[in-house]
């Protein structure tokens, strides 16, 4: 864990994260009653659309990153020519591009959910202040060493929230399984469904 530790599971924290992780979240699944148990779900499902969200601004910028180290050394290997300073409004239209990019998925294959980002804070802080680091907005005026510094940390807390969001898909799926569980085996109908959303 690096910087303010404000990434990772933290005992006794108050954040959605920190109750998700914590490892109680999880305990006597099977005994939960139906209304906490769909609650426990959703807190896990809305953590994981959070987490999600914060790593692709991580991503937008690596991207970011890795397309002016392209630049630099050109396309036959050589040293590039130094080309103007890109704008800000340049740099979030390239940054908006990557994360509208439809090719990039955040959920894992076959893992649908129509949850959106609830905010911009918490567990998320360090992400966002890696995105709006002002020094970010002149990629031209890094040396090639700071660039690789920048790198490597927005590298360490990607794979940070990466870590953070598989554990909270976990906890997501286990109260999935034993949502489903309940149906199948006919411990649920469709009556108790309905009577619990009530």
């Amino acid at each position: 864990m690096t910087g303010d530790n404000v990434s990772g599971y933290q005992a006794g924290g108050r954040r959605a994260l920190d109750r998700v992780l914590a490892p109680d979240f999880l305990e006597n699944l099977q005994g939960m009653d139906l209304p906490t148990l769909r609650e426990h779900r959703t807190v896990a499902e809305q953590e994981e659309a959070d987490l999600s969200y914060a790593r692709r601004l991580l991503q937008g910028r690596l991207d970011l990153l890795g397309a002016e180290e392209a630049r630099r050394v050109g396309a036959d290997g050589a040293p590039a020519a130094v080309t103007r300073v890109r704008t800000d409004a340049e740099l979030v239209a390239s940054l908006t591009d990557v994360l509208a990019d439809p090719r990039r998925t955040d959920h894992g294959m076959g893992r649908y959910t129509s949850v959106e980002p609830s905010r911009v804070g918490e567990h998320r802080r360090r992400a966002e202040l890696a995105v709006a680091d002002p020094t970010m907005s002149n990629l031209t005026a890094m040396d090639d060493d700071q660039l690789a510094a920048a790198r490597g940390r927005l590298e360490d807390l990607e794979q940070e929230l990466s870590a953070d969001r598989h554990r909270v898909q976990v906890a997501m799926d286990a109260c999935t399984e034993e949502i489903t569980r309940r149906y199948r085996d006919g411990v649920v109908t469709i009556d108790d469904a309905l009577r619990a959303t009530r």
